[in-house]
């Protein structure tokens, strides 16, 4: 998808000097699609039905180097789609950690089994999709066995690697908003790390939606009234039953944080006021898709190509600059219905051996 849709405001509008305040001259973080497709089939998500095959290639990467390296790219996230589809992601992986970048991977975890071994050679750490307990994992991603396969990988990979980091994300929608407990019981007896949630995006147009979701679609993903309750008793429970878990941080969220999911999905029903999360995203990170298309995050429209230019002139080009200028998250319509956000304190001073965790730098396509 390599459209680019125009930002509106006239430059005429802003002064040089203001638009050279938004520029990027350090980019902590950097997130590629190495492979548009995936192989679930996941009820809260339209990526599977990509037709037509794109890949991040590696001459792709190599044109792209000079420009990580003036940017000062430390942690390259590989997200989809399903990354492991792309058949080169080991050499992908070997060039950026070359360079001295941190590997992450972003899997629904169907491959690492068949790719433990190539997995375990070329990433820092892994983040599967997990969404309920085994049934229900496998009813939510459309896929036989599609947990099994998961758990099978993860005992792989540790068996290959005991020390790697293996944590589960969660997508609360509609299916498993009553079975929060039991999705941390299984990210605890499959061994994973720990285990962070975000709700379901039903707003948007990113993940492979031509337009928004009509009100019928979005419903069989979003919670009604009555399920918004449920999910609170449920995290009211969680909290209950697992006091060590939140302490130790194997849940990521606090329950505040929790709540807040809750309270997104009340704004999307109209009862209370859509809040913006805290985020930095476009100053700090960026999104390239498997096309070459480079968002300044998932929800945003397309900045620019890296089959055209270099990543550091797409991010200072005029274009950019003006949409960094004129974003003001807390009242942008696309920001305050985000599900996902990401927040650098102070991206001039993030070492290149990152230990921080990401939030939620993907939506529902893992």
């Amino acid at each position: 998808m390599n459209t680019l849709i125009s930002i509106s405001t006239p430059s005429a509008t802003i002064a040089r000097s203001e638009l050279e305040e938004h520029r990027v001259r350090t980019l902590p973080i950097l997130v590629i699609s190495p492979h548009n497709q995936c192989d679930c089939h996941c009820v809260m998500c339209d990526i599977w039905k990509i037709r037509e095959a794109e890949e991040f290639s590696v001459a792709d990467l190599e044109r792209q180097i000079t420009a990580f390296r003036e940017l000062g790219v430390s942690w390259v996230v590989f997200t989809g789609g399903e990354p492991q589809k792309n058949r080169h992601l080991p050499a992908l992986a070997k060039i950026l950690r070359a360079e001295g970048i941190r590997i992450t991977l972003l899997t629904a975890g169907l491959l690492l089994g068949s790719q433990a071994q190539e997995i375990a050679d070329s990433v820092d750490d892994v983040i599967v999709s997990l969404d309920g307990p085994p049934e229900l994992h496998n009813r939510i991603r459309r896929v036989a066995h599609a947990f099994e396969k998961l758990a099978d990988g993860v005992t792989q990979l540790r068996h290959l690697r005991p020390d790697i980091s293996i944590k589960a994300r969660c997508t609360i929608q509609k299916l498993n908003r009553r079975f929060l407990c039991a999705t941390v019981d299984s990210a605890l007896s499959m061994g994973l790390n720990s285990i962070s949630f975000l709700a379901a995006d039903v707003s948007s147009t990113a993940f492979n939606r031509p337009s928004t979701w009509s009100l019928e679609r979005q419903e069989q993903v979003a919670l009604g009234p009555s399920e918004v309750e449920e999910l609170e008793a449920e995290i009211a429970r969680l909290v209950q039953d697992h006091p060590r878990e939140f302490d130790s941080g194997f849940i990521a969220e606090s329950p505040q944080k929790l709540h807040h999911i809750a309270r997104h999905f009340r704004a999307s029903l109209g009862q209370v006021e859509a809040i913006s999360p805290r985020c930095n995203a476009p100053w700090t990170s960026a999104v390239i898709e498997a096309g070459g298309d480079v968002r300044p995050c998932f929800f945003h429209p397309p900045l620019g190509n890296t089959r055209v230019s270099p990543l550091n002139e797409i991010l200072n080009s005029t274009r950019a600059l003006q949409f960094r200028a004129n974003l003001d998250i807390a009242s942008d319509p696309i920001c305050r219905h985000c599900v996902c956000s990401l927040y650098v304190p102070n991206p001039e001073s993030m070492s290149r051996t990152v230990t921080s965790t990401i939030q939620a730098v993907h939506g529902e396509g893992d």
